[in-house]
């Protein structure tokens, strides 16, 4: 798998903007397929910054019923949360 194939998108919630004030740490959205060397190896390439450690989740799928039936409202997917040295920032969350 290619580096930038791994990281699809940050996740922008309150919680994940709270790590990054308290603790330094930035939630990615990651491939399904990514291990965390794959994670670390993409974040340090794409935003030049020591990642100290990385913790993956897999999100459960999200189903809603309709009558009888439940369908699918949200896909599971891959959560990464990455933990940078000390003194390291990535720019694009600084803004939001």
């Amino acid at each position: 798998m290619h580096l930038y194939e791994v990281i699809k998108r940050p996740v922008i919630t309150e919680k994940s903007m709270g790590l990054v004030d308290w603790e330094n740490q930035y939630v990615f959205e990651v491939d399904l397929r990514a291990n965390k060397l794959q994670v670390k190896e993409a974040v340090e390439t794409a935003f030049d910054v020591d990642v100290v450690k990385v913790n993956l989740m897999v999100m459960p799928v999200k189903t809603s019923m309709r009558g009888r039936t439940s369908r699918v409202r949200r896909s599971k997917w891959k959560k990464a949360v990455v933990t940078l040295a000390p003194g390291s920032s990535i720019q694009l969350f600084e803004g939001v």
